[in-house]
């Protein structure tokens, strides 16, 4: 039996509302795949601890304090998403990034919210996302918002890397348990280089380089419907900006699926523009997969 698939999904909660989004988001995928919710709410380690000062630790322990209540709040936003999620919670100490890896070391889902508030502020404005989206040894969804009404339909980026194969295996087993149709989008600007250290032509039959680029897409889904036969695939070939593709596909998505690291359209996908960009502005929910 596979130890990871009976570790809880990790969500962190900070008392900011895109983290009580991830929360509700995490219970309902938690109920979805048989397993428990873990809530965790990161504070600095000397919080932990009983501080000799009174006034020191009257802080502590109001901070602490607080803590406990967005757990509370966050239990009471899983159960109403939720109502069959088994639930634990936990204030953990440590740095909002570390703390975080820590928990993903053996979980099958990492969950946090798109912003936040105290511990967590930033987390997506910086290099602590890609910190935690890079490194997590699990997917890790980032949630800004949920919807009530789910669309059907779950989103992922593929190009000819074995970063996409392992993002679509995370997304058909998705839009499995989901029901949900998976629709595969390949974005593309420029034509493939037929070798290694071929310059592009500067001149290219467009209709031939579109039945490349499809064909590459193809293949990489290749052997997949055969293992997930109940999931409709729709294949999406687009010469188009990766953003643009990604960002309109996500619209009509219940979950947009990303491998960590790609090339052609999706080079550098979380160390650059195109990371951050989907991260921040994609329409559904984003799932990284390392």
């Amino acid at each position: 039996m596979n130890e990871r698939a009976e570790r809880p999904i990790i969500v962190g909660a900070d008392g900011s509302e895109p983290a009580y989004a991830a929360v509700e988001w995490a219970a309902t995928e938690a109920v979805r795949r048989g397993l428990r919710l873990r809530i965790v709410f990161v504070l600095a380690p000397w919080l932990l601890e009983p501080l000799p000062e009174p006034g020191a630790d009257r802080l502590r322990r109001s901070l602490r304090d607080g803590g406990q209540e967005v757990l509370r709040q966050a239990s009471i936003r899983a159960a109403s998403r939720a109502p069959e999620v088994k639930l634990e919670t936990e204030l953990i100490p440590g740095s909002p990034v570390q703390a975080l890896l820590k928990e993903a070391e053996d979980a099958p889902m990492l969950v946090v919210g798109g912003r936040g508030l105290g511990e967590f502020s930033g987390l997506l404005l910086g290099s602590a996302a890609n910190q935690v989206a890079l490194y997590a040894r699990c997917p890790v969804v980032v949630v800004r918002h949920t919807e009530e009404t789910e669309r059907g339909e779950i989103v992922v980026g593929v190009d000819d890397t074995p970063s996409a194969q392992t993002a679509l295996a995370f997304a058909f087993e998705e839009a499995s348990a989901r029901s949900a149709r998976l629709r595969a989008v390949h974005a593309w600007q420029n034509p493939a280089s037929l070798g290694p250290g071929e310059m592009e032509p500067p001149v290219y039959d467009l209709e031939r380089v579109s039945g490349e680029e499809s064909r590459l897409l193809a293949e990489a889904l290749s052997g997949w419907s055969s293992r997930y036969p109940d999931v409709e695939v729709a294949e999406d070939t687009v010469r188009s900006g990766t953003v643009r593709a990604l960002a309109g596909a996500s619209a009509r998505a219940d979950l947009l699926v990303l491998g960590s690291r790609g090339r052609g359209g999706f080079a550098g996908l979380l160390l650059g523009s195109v990371g951050q960009a989907m991260l921040h502005h994609g329409h559904c929910p984003v799932a990284i997969v390392r």
